[in-house]
C-alpha cells in the first residue's frame, strides 16, 4: 500500500473532500449545511484559512482551500469535529458521520486551480442533483457568476476569476461538457493523488523529505506508536471519542470499522501482545483480540476503502510537515 503524504507548510493550496460513512448522508437539512459553513467562517476567522470554492453535497464535501499558515490538520479536525458533534447532540446520537479524517490533495495551484474550480462546482450536475448549476445553492458557484451575489469574508473568488474575461466567461467555463485548454488531474481509479503537480513542484515538496529507498517508507518514517497515539490518531480519523473506541460496539462495528482497525494497528505497528490488546479493549480473551485482527486482515486484502483508512491512519501517526 502506499502511504499518502500530509505536507503542511505556509501557503499550501490543497483540494480537501470528505464523505458520510458508508456513502450515508451529513447533510440532511438546511441547518445542517448552514452550520457547517458557519463552521468554515470560524476557521477562516481563528486560523485564517482561505476558502476558494465549496460544495457540500448531501453525503460528502469538497473544499479548496489555501493555508497561509501551516494548520490544514488542525483546520480540518475542527470542521469535522465540531460539525460532527452539532450533527449528533441534534439528533440525540453518537459515534461518526464521516468515512474518515479527510483527504487532502497537495495542489501546484497555478496549474491546477482552475481546473479543480470547475470540477468542485460541476459536482451537482454529474450526480444528476440539478439539471442547471444555478439551481443548487449549497456551493460558492452563484459567488463566481453573479455580479450582485454576496461574498462571504471567507470566500476567496478573485485567484480563478482573474484567469477569465468576465463572470460570464467563467459560467461558459464550468458549464460546458468539456472544458479546453485546462489540464486534468488524474483522479481516476488507482485513488487520489497525494500531490497534484508537474515534476518540478513534485522534487520541490519531495525536497523536504529524506528519503532512503532500503527502508520501506512506513518504517523509516514510524518509530513504533504507543497504545494512546494509536487511540489518539484512531478516534480523530473517524471524528469519535477514545470513549466510544474503547466501548463494545455491537451493532456499531458493522458500520464502522474503528475499533476493530485500532486492534490491528496496536499489533501490526505497536508491537503489542494479543493479551495486552485484549485487556485493553475489553475483551474477553487473546483469542477474541486475535480472531478480530485476522479479520481485518482478510478485509484489508479485499476492500480499498479500508486499506485507504488506515493508510490515514498511520499517516497521522507519523505526519510529515515542511517547513
Amino acid at each position: 500500500m502506499t502511504r499518502p503524504l500530509r505536507i503542511e507548510f505556509p501557503g499550501a493550496w490543497y483540494h480537501v473532500m470528505n464523505r458520510g460513512l458508508a456513502r450515508t448522508r451529513v447533510f440532511r437539512r438546511r441547518r445542517d449545511y448552514l452550520e457547517f459553513l458557519q463552521l468554515l467562517n470560524d476557521a477562516w476567522a481563528r486560523w485564517g484559512v482561505e476558502i476558494h470554492a465549496y460544495c457540500l453535497m448531501p453525503n460528502h464535501y469538497h473544499l479548496l482551500a489555501r493555508t497561509p499558515e501551516p494548520n490544514l490538520g488542525r483546520v480540518m479536525r475542527h470542521i469535522n469535529g465540531l460539525y460532527t458533534q452539532t450533527y449528533n447532540r441534534a439528533r440525540n446520537r453518537d459515534g461518526p458521520i464521516f468515512r474518515g479524517r479527510y483527504k487532502a490533495v497537495l495542489v501546484q495551484a497555478e496549474v491546477y486551480w482552475t481546473w479543480l474550480s470547475r470540477y468542485v462546482h460541476r459536482n451537482p450536475l454529474e450526480a444528476g442533483l440539478v439539471e442547471n448549476l444555478d439551481d443548487y445553492s449549497w456551493s460558492s458557484f452563484g459567488n463566481y457568476v453573479r455580479k450582485n451575489e454576496e461574498i462571504p469574508d471567507w470566500l476567496y473568488t478573485g485567484r480563478v476569476l482573474e484567469n477569465f474575461r468576465s463572470r460570464r466567461a467563467y459560467r461558459g467555463f464550468v458549464e460546458r461538457s468539456e472544458a479546453d485548454g485546462d489540464p486534468e488531474p488524474d483522479y481516476g481509479k488507482a485513488g487520489l493523488p497525494a500531490i497534484l503537480g508537474d515534476k518540478a513542484f513534485r522534487a520541490e515538496v519531495g525536497q523536504s523529505v529524506e528519503v532512503d529507498p532500503e527502508i520501506p517508507a512506513i518504517d523509516r518514517l514510524n518509530p513504533r506508536p504507543d497504545f494512546d497515539s494509536i487511540l489518539a490518531a484512531t478516534a480523530d480519523y473517524y471524528g469519535i471519542s477514545r470513549k466510544f473506541l474503547l466501548q463494545s460496539t455491537r451493532g456499531r462495528g458493522v458500520q464502522s470499522p474503528a475499533r476493530s482497525l485500532a486492534m490491528y494497528i496496536c499489533q501490526e505497528k505497536g508491537d503489542m501482545r494479543l493479551a495486552e490488546i485484549a485487556r485493553k479493549f475489553g475483551l474477553s480473551g487473546y483469542a477474541s483480540a486475535g480472531a478480530t485482527i485476522r479479520n481485518v486482515r482478510r478485509r484489508l486484502e479485499d476492500e480499498a476503502e479500508l486499506a485507504e483508512d488506515l493508510n490515514y491512519i498511520l499517516q497521522d501517526l507519523t505526519p510529515l510537515v515542511r517547513g
